[in-house]
């Protein structure tokens, strides 16, 4: 499945502000909590590098929460970086968009980086090497948080795991049919990794002090320090 251009849809780009709050629990706490976590080792003028800018909700909450901050977001479909131009509105004058990947994005150095509900779209290998690549751009001692999806890969317990990702959308309102072809799409397509892999790959890709922070159903996240 090509996430890319079933992000690229407009229609589908204007509605996506309503599927993570239905598909991820928490997910505003975990913007709050994002927030905190950086601005524990970020300076108060911390310039933030957002990989995976979407739709642009997270950079809202944290430019909103940090008026300090200035942010370079990136994310390779044009059309969520249209939305995010939108959702922003008078707070894009902190915010700088690049439309690419992380080879696409400023060299830095960084003070904070996120990249929040993205990197369960590469495989293991591609997965440590953007994770790599993110913390080149940062300053030594510089926060990184990552959330995504990750959770128990064993037969059986995969599939119970996502029959709970696929009911919690339907009690937070989602279409039955489209969670049913969420969950689908997840178990055919995504290359989810159980959550000690994911923390692996943080350390392998040159971050210390990973600790994880938040965890709920199918979703985790993790701080690290470059």
């Amino acid at each position: 499945m090509d996430f890319v251009a079933a992000f690229s849809d407009p229609e589908a780009a204007g509605r996506y502000a309503e599927g993570p709050r239905r598909f991820v629990p928490g997910y505003e706490a975990l913007h709050r909590m994002t927030g905190i976590l950086l601005a524990e080792h970020a300076p108060p003028d911390a310039k933030v590098l957002v990989l995976g800018a979407g739709g642009g909700l997270e950079l809202q909450a944290l430019a909103e929460a940090h008026p300090g901050w200035s942010f370079v977001g990136v994310d390779p479909a044009r059309e969520m970086l249209r939305q995010a131009e939108r959702t922003l509105g008078p707070l894009m004058d902190r915010v700088t968009l690049v439309e690419g990947y992380i080879e696409d994005a400023p060299l830095g150095p960084f003070d904070a980086a996120t990249c929040l509900l993205t990197l369960h779209f590469l495989d293991a290998a591609a997965r440590e090497d953007t994770v790599r690549a993110i913390h080149r751009r940062l300053r030594p001692g510089a926060p990184f948080v990552a959330a995504h999806g990750s959770f128990p890969q064993r037969d059986g317990i995969r599939s119970r795991w996502l029959a709970r990702y696929e009911a919690f959308a339907v009690a937070s309102g989602a279409d039955p049919e489209q969670a049913t072809r969420a969950r689908a799409a997840v178990e055919a397509n995504l290359p989810t990794l159980d959550p000690h892999q994911d923390e692996a790959i943080l350390r392998g890709g040159g971050f210390r002090e990973v600790e994880p922070f938040f965890a709920a159903f199918t979703w985790r996240a993790w701080v690290g320090r470059a």
